[in-house]
């Protein structure tokens, strides 16, 4: 197989959807934790990486899309059960480098992914998907990334003993990771969104009842621009309660640009002109973020 029909396959240009949560959960853990561990890192990217391929490349077989890349059903089958074998046998790496709830949220994002595009009704068809796409790539993978570099800090653990389960949350830590993913999570519904919108009159015609069809095109547009916006809120929010750095607040540089482009969706919802639009948010606002946080390291240790 050509690398190109591979790339095509896998749509490894959507893979930023992964990628920036990951590295802005590196950037976190360093600032509020003073944690990095190149090697935990490094196993746990391979395993995102493959799993999100993987998927991908499941939706693009199931929707016979791969045929349309000049790659046979059966090379598409190879190329999914390798990716599956290295973000399995990875995955479990890293459970062994770390604990056990690794394995835990491990399994529930490959159910998730599995169940996202496969089965006789996939999430992605119902008008839930804006939440599990945003709350899986966004919120997920900074935890996990966050939590394979400090869960020996005793935040968050998970233990068996007696014929009883116990789990032993840090409440403050556990919102706090939430709030700080609460920008990815929204840009990434926002990506969810503008797909659907754009594709409601398709969806319709296929039977695929997603969020846009149960509110509406008009109130799809209007929730797109406000979770657009609302990823600056929360950024201000936690630089204010000083789990962020303050130079985080540059990120508020990005409105002009994502006004621009928040006005662009809302004149016209059509896939090939528009939709762009809310990938490019998602990378102006969270890259932005990543940079900023990563700004405020540098900062500390200068002045430190």
């Amino acid at each position: 197989m050509k690398r190109e029909a591979f790339f095509q396959l896998v749509e490894i240009q959507t893979k930023v959807a992964s990628v920036i949560p990951f590295l802005t959960g590196i950037a976190f853990t360093s600032y509020r934790y003073q944690e990095f561990d190149p090697m935990i890192i490094s196993v746990f990217f391979i395993s995102l990486l493959c799993l999100d391929m993987a998927t991908t490349a499941i939706n693009n077989l199931m929707d016979l899309k791969v045929l349309e890349y000049g790659v046979s059903v059966k090379q598409a089958k190879t190329v999914i059960g390798v990716l599956l074998t290295v973000s399995m046998v990875t995955g479990l790496w890293l459970v062994y480098l770390t604990d056990i709830v690794v394995l835990l949220i491990g399994g529930i994002a490959f159910l998730v992914g599995a169940l996202y595009s496969y089965g006789p009704l996939p999430i992605s068809q119902t008008p839930f998907g804006e939440a599990f796409s945003g709350f899986f790539m966004g919120m997920l993978i900074f935890f996990v990334t966050v939590y394979i570099q400090i869960y020996e800090l005793g935040f968050f653990i998970f233990s068996y003993a007696d014929q009883h389960i116990y789990i032993n949350i840090h409440i403050i830590e556990f919102l706090i990771i939430g709030l700080v993913s609460l920008p990815l999570i929204l840009g990434i519904a926002n990506i969810m969104l503008a797909n659907n919108t754009c594709d409601l009159a398709e969806d319709i015609k296929n039977k695929r009842h997603t969020l846009p069809y149960y509110i509406g095109k008009d109130n799809a547009v209007v929730l797109f621009e406000v979770l657009a916006y609302l990823s600056y809120l929360w950024i201000i929010v936690g630089v204010v309660i000083e789990v962020l750095p303050i130079i985080t607040l540059l990120v508020l540089l990005t409105l002009y640009p994502v006004k621009k482009n928040v006005d662009a969706f809302k004149a016209v919802q059509e896939k090939s002109k528009t939709f762009v639009c809310a990938v490019k948010n998602f990378v102006l606002i969270s890259v932005a973020y990543f940079l900023t946080i990563l700004l405020g390291i540098i900062v500390r240790i200068i002045i430190d």
